[in-house]
């Protein structure tokens, strides 16, 4: 199931669940479990200097500051440089773990992303995803440093103060007591609202940069439709909700807060109102009671922050919960127990009775009992009518998904006992729109294989007939290329993309109308190239040109996922009418 489709189930289980799915992340902190310890101890250390200095006003009143004796000043300052020594190295441990463990969820979530199946990133925005690799784990980066550590540190003060204000005057301290049932209802009953916002809110905002996405990819089509207008206001629409759902969480925030400091002052108003009296009366000293309210005033922040502290951390069980969704989405193509292994070399391969069905559109047959074999070095075409099931036959053989029925074999060994890993590597695709990073001309050559050297990847570029243009480029091969090769035209990017197939130098060649973008000149050298580049391997060929298939040892013609004939280009063109009326279409025959 995907993101999408969870939304709804999930609105439901956001009110079940608690802050315990929190813990769900504990294994990303076991490797920093000594570090996570010596900022505890300077917590509690920190926490201890700071409930001291409660007696330390107490002496300055009841003692004056010029009575008290070197031996109390020297340990007052001790206390004062440990809380502010310990103060430092709580902040910097806990702030960097916040930050180790954000990277380390980020990491773990896009390497996961690596195994999943093309068809979760079908059914998935990108905006979506992206959301929950920035937006969430940054989330979790605060909350991991500074609001754990706030809060640890409030829970402690909350505690410790609460056991002074006893120790000082329990009767003043019962009165004190009686507000903190009272504090800890308006946090249950808001938080758990407040925790089903925040997950509406982070979903708007993934909203908001998956629309953007989209426009800014597709900014040549909008501007091209003159829909600047209609994409603003849209995108305007998509704003307000995220605006309106950030209201709604920071309305319920700010009331959570706003009842918990009401009810606090009100219990420290009626605590400092008893304790004056007492003074008066003589029962206490001025002493105690400022230390009294000391530790009251410690108390009511430790609970104003633990308060506002809790809204965050529903915030981050919101993003924990979207993250480890998309954790626990399980890859569809998995490898083997035990693998066997490609041999290096020319393969043979074959599809055996293969039926098929994306699972988008499940009903759709795209390849129905197709069979056929391609030998060792042999170049074979498929053409047939958009839809035909084409482009399919080469995402079966790249194992992007499995066939419904029949077996592939590739080097006599069903792809299903291969690692995808070891068989994608024995394949070199040239597709028909290629795909270019935003690094430079090097990176995307060399993604065919990393550690080619600087001669090879040039090598690579000349048979391509790409070296001229890049050489031409302003920095050469260090020359950016923008997103999606933005910066090249359609014909230099496809040649950028043989030049990495060349590179790459698989045992099978699968060409998607490798030069369709090319002009007639630079069509006619890069076939030249793929000749070359096709000696020695098994090609399969989707065309609808006719260059591109004249020199095929067979031609395969695939319709409604069947294939219904097969031989030479001449064979037929005598035996197929479908062929025959494909040249006159396609091929201007």
């Amino acid at each position: 199931m995907g993101l999408t489709a969870k939304k709804i189930e999930n609105s439901d289980q956001t009110q079940k669940q608690d802050l315990r799915i929190l813990l769900q992340l504990s294994s990303f902190i076991k490797p920093y479990k000594k570090i996570a310890f010596v900022a505890f101890i300077a917590l509690i250390i920190t926490s201890l200097s700071f409930l001291l200095l409660g007696q330390g006003i107490k002496l300055f009143i009841d003692e004056g500051i010029y009575n008290l004796s070197r031996n109390e000043l020297f340990v007052i300052l001790l206390v004062l440089m440990t809380l502010v020594i310990g103060t430092f190295i709580r902040f910097y441990f806990i702030s960097w773990i916040g930050e180790r463990i954000s990277n380390d969820v980020r990491l773990a979530v896009f390497n996961h992303l690596l195994t999943l199946h093309p068809h979760y990133f079908e059914v998935n925005r990108s905006g979506e995803i992206n959301a929950r690799l920035t937006t969430d784990t940054t989330l979790l980066q605060s909350i991991f440093g500074f609001s754990i550590s706030m809060a640890l540190s409030s829970v402690l003060l909350f505690i410790g103060g609460l056991i002074m204000m006893i120790i000082t005057n329990i009767k003043l301290a019962l009165i004190v007591l009686i507000s903190v049932p009272v504090i800890l209802l308006p946090m249950a009953i808001y938080g758990r609202r407040l925790r089903t916002l925040s997950r509406k809110s982070q979903d708007t905002v993934a909203d908001i940069g998956t629309y953007a996405g989209e426009i800014v990819q597709n900014i040549k089509i909008v501007q091209s439709f003159t829909r600047e207008p209609e994409e603003s206001y849209a995108f305007s629409v998509e704003v307000e909700k995220a605006f309106s759902a950030a209201k709604r969480r920071i309305l319920q925030s700010s009331l959570l807060i706003a009842a918990a400091m009401i009810i606090v002052f009100t219990g420290l108003g009626a605590m400092i109102w008893f304790g004056a009296k007492d003074v008066a009366n003589g029962e206490i000293s001025a002493g105690e009671l400022a230390s009294f309210v000391f530790y009251a005033i410690m108390v009511a922040r430790s609970v104003a922050v633990i308060s506002e502290i809790y809204g965050q951390l529903q915030r981050a069980a919101g993003a924990t919960e979207r993250l480890l969704e998309l954790l626990s989405e399980k890859p569809q193509i998995t490898p083997p127990a035990q693998p066997k292994k490609l041999e290096k070399g020319t393969l043979s391969l074959s599809f055996n009775n293969v039926s098929f069905s994306y699972p988008s559109r499940p009903k759709e047959v795209a390849l129905n009992q197709l069979n056929f074999k391609v030998n060792k070095g042999e170049t074979v075409a498929i053409v047939g009518l958009s839809g035909a099931g084409k482009t399919t036959i080469f995402e079966l053989l790249q194992r992007f998904y499995d066939p419904s029925q029949g077996s592939i074999d590739v080097g006599d060994i069903d792809l299903i006992n291969l690692d995808p890993i070891n068989l994608r590597m024995n394949i070199g695709v040239v597709p028909q729109q290629p795909t270019l990073f935003s690094a430079d001309v090097t990176h995307n050559i060399s993604y065919g294989n990393p550690s080619a050297s600087k001669n090879q990847i040039k090598q690579a570029a000349k048979e391509a007939f790409a070296l001229n243009f890049i050489e031409q480029l302003p920095e050469g091969f260090n020359s950016y290329l923008g997103e999606q090769g933005v910066r090249l035209s359609g014909g230099q990017r496809q040649r950028i993309a043989i030049a990495r197939a060349m590179l790459k130098d698989p045992s099978i060649l699968l060409l998607d109308e490798a030069t369709s973008a090319l002009d007639a000149d630079s069509e006619q050298k890069v076939q030249h190239a793929l000749k070359k580049l096709m000696e020695g391997r098994t090609t399969l060929i989707i065309a609808h040109r006719l260059a591109t298939i004249m020199h095929a040892d067979r031609i395969l013609l695939i319709d409604q996922g069947q294939l219904i004939a097969e031989g030479n280009h001449q064979q037929l063109l005598t035996s197929s009418d479908l062929y025959k009326r494909l040249c006159e279409l396609q091929f201007n025959h």
